[in-house]
């Protein structure tokens, strides 16, 4: 059986401005390395398949930044989104363009913006995610085993079912659960049993199209229009006149939350979706004050900063706890208590009708 991977690349990344801008997000820059996130991603992926079985799905803006960075991966393996739907359409689409092409394949969905320094316990995670995937034809999720009591991540639960594959343990889900208060994630980094979603999954195409038709009827119907459609002269224009129609749905609310037969591989690799700013401060060495410092920086008595310059100087004094990033055309200093509300300013920038800086 066929082993395809999909990398979801729409998105703009927001909370990462000002770096992150609409005509390059965050999955398109250097954060981590000499590589962007997604080369990064492709490179993962190509320790466990060809570059033909590597599918990306974005929006039309990034398809040329995705051959400029990229330019080894065919291009008909490059999906575009008409429009901006959620994960659950995005999956859908993608699964109905692999079917064509690799028919009773096993997917692999993933983000393309994630930090994972164990690569190769990586690939052996997955490759034992696509075992189970196939022999039960069950949805398979990755749980990031949590360090700390995070409240802007998703958890999954699991049960005390256990099985023990390729030295891994493979549990039963119980469920899927929203980003919780404080005190709830505390409560789950006791119980040992609650996992980060780390949105990465992996299922055989059939069946997650069976469980789209079942739990998603609507969407279903719109995705066999455009499949009929697949291989002809009509297939864009189908696409995109069709995809308009989706439902704006994520694939957690829409699929994982209501299907009974999931399970959940709990991981330790050195993840890290790299949501915000502060997440600089677990992926870099810190300075002996606890400060993340790129670019031309004089600090003193600076205490527990991200400070990154594009080249100006930047100098501080006598300050703790912010963020500051300048850019060509943009500074941004914020709390680092307020690093998960950048997209406010963004929202405050359409609406004073400042686009040039988004």
């Amino acid at each position: 059986m066929t082993i395809t991977c999909v990398i979801m690349a729409g998105g703009k990344g927001e909370r990462f401005w000002p770096k992150s801008r609409t005509n390059l997000p965050k999955q398109f820059l250097n954060i981590s390395g000499n590589k962007s996130m997604i080369q990064q991603s492709i490179a993962r992926l190509e320790k466990l398949v060809d570059i033909s079985q590597v599918f990306i799905v974005t929006n039309g803006l990034y398809a040329e930044l995705i051959k400029a960075q990229i330019p080894h991966l065919p291009h008909d393996n490059i999906i575009i989104e008409p429009v901006g739907r959620n994960t659950a359409p995005c999956i859908g689409l993608a699964s109905i363009l692999i079917e064509e092409k690799f028919p009773d394949s096993t997917m692999i969905v993933l983000p393309s913006d994630h930090i994972i320094e164990n690569e190769e316990g990586f690939v052996k995670i997955l490759k034992t995610a696509v075992e189970v995937a196939q022999d039960n034809k069950s949805l398979v999720t990755l749980g990031i085993q949590p360090t700390y009591p995070e409240t802007g991540y998703g958890y999954i639960e699991s049960s005390e079912d256990k099985q023990v594959i390729n030295e891994l343990d493979v549990l039963k889900v119980n469920k899927f659960v929203e980003k919780p208060d404080l005190p709830t994630a505390e409560s789950y980094l006791r119980s040992g049993n609650y996992y980060w979603n780390s949105g990465i999954f992996v299922w055989r195409t059939n069946v997650i199209r069976k469980y789209i038709q079942e739990l998603m009827p609507d969407m279903h119907d719109i995705l066999e229009t455009m499949r009929t459609a697949i291989g002809t002269s009509e297939q864009s224009e189908v696409i995109e006149s069709e995809f308009v129609k989706m439902p704006d749905q994520s694939i957690d609310y829409g699929i994982m939350e209501k299907v009974k037969d999931i399970h959940v591989i709990p991981c330790i690799f050195g993840w890290d979706d790299v949501g915000s700013w502060t997440a600089l401060e677990r992926i870099n060495e810190l300075d002996e004050n606890g400060n993340v410092i790129k670019g031309n920086i004089l600090n003193l008595d600076t205490k527990r900063c991200i400070i990154e310059s594009n080249g100006k100087l930047i100098a501080t004094l006598g300050i703790e706890d912010l963020i500051i990033v300048d850019t060509e055309d943009v500074t941004l200093i914020c709390s680092k208590d307020k690093a998960q509300e950048v997209k406010l300013l963004l929202k405050e920038l359409r609406m004073q009708k400042l686009e040039q800086y988004l």
